[in-house]
């Protein structure tokens, strides 16, 4: 016999897969395990993954957040001995309002119960005056303080060091200061190095002699204090003399200016 050829015709398709018979492992699958089946491995589109990322975002800005308002004191890092000059200050600074709260308070019943209150307020004016003229370093003053003497023998004493217990001695309640014969007001100004340095332009050397009045059961502590100015002098291989005295006399004088803008606003 004559074996038939099938004739030539187009590519067959590639047989599909056979659906899963009713019987098959899937169809044995629990509702759970078919639930597992369908979440993992996850399907994680872009869409998703930035939300992510900003949910993240969001809740690390709120935990940095919660930790910084639940911080009570900006304190809470500070040194023992910060602390007990902090303490120190805030009673000092206490103890200078309450006293001028009083005297304010006296002055205001002397003004009420004197018959002649024109010139009260004339006496009170001329004390006031006087008060404002030491402040500005007008007028010479004397009174109980301390006489703090740095001796540089190694010019290692900078110019912000002074600086530093000019202002440790007003935090302290100094009312006047004189340093070897320059006036310290408001705008006194320090510049230079160690060994060459200017209180407001005029050239001081070591020794270095600070004339204050105050209280002096105030001021020395105040420089005294761990980690305070006498310390910071010392490691600088500088020697610090502090001399309580009931007497001293700060004499030296600023010349009177005339503001170039300001001008009283009374009338």
């Amino acid at each position: 016999m004559k074996n038939e050829e099938n004739p030539p015709g187009p590519a067959s398709e590639p047989e599909l897969a056979p659906a899963p018979e009713p019987g098959g492992p899937r169809a044995q699958m629990t509702g759970r395990q078919r639930l597992v089946a369908g979440l993992w491995p996850p399907r994680v589109t872009r869409a998703q993954l930035t939300v992510a990322a900003l949910l993240f975002v969001l809740g690390l800005g709120l935990a940095i957040q919660v930790r910084s308002t639940s911080d009570n004191s900006a304190l809470r890092g500070a040194r023992q001995e910060d602390l007990v000059r902090i303490l120190a200050e805030l009673d000092n600074r206490t103890e200078r309002l309450e006293d001028e709260k009083q005297s304010l308070e006296a002055q205001r019943t002397e003004l009420e119960n004197s018959s002649d209150q024109a010139e009260e307020a004339r006496k009170q004016t001329r004390q006031k005056e006087q008060q404002l003229g030491i402040l500005a370093g007008t007028v010479a003053a004397r009174g109980p303080g301390i006489t703090l003497t740095i001796a540089d023998g190694s010019g290692s004493v900078e110019a912000d060091m002074l600086l530093d217990a000019i202002q440790e001695l007003r935090a302290a309640g100094a009312e006047a200061i004189q340093v070897n014969g320059n006036r310290i007001v408001a705008d006194t100004y320090f510049t230079g190095t160690g060994g060459d340095i200017d209180v407001d332009g005029n050239r001081i050397g070591a020794p270095y002699i600070f004339k204050v009045i105050g209280k002096p059961q105030d001021l020395e502590p105040a420089l005294n204090i761990p980690g305070g100015v006498v310390q910071t002098l010392e490691k600088e291989r500088a020697t610090v003399t502090v001399t309580r005295s009931e007497k001293i006399v700060v004499d030296a004088l600023r010349p009177v200016k005339r503001p170039d803008y300001a001008r009283s606003s009374t009338r």
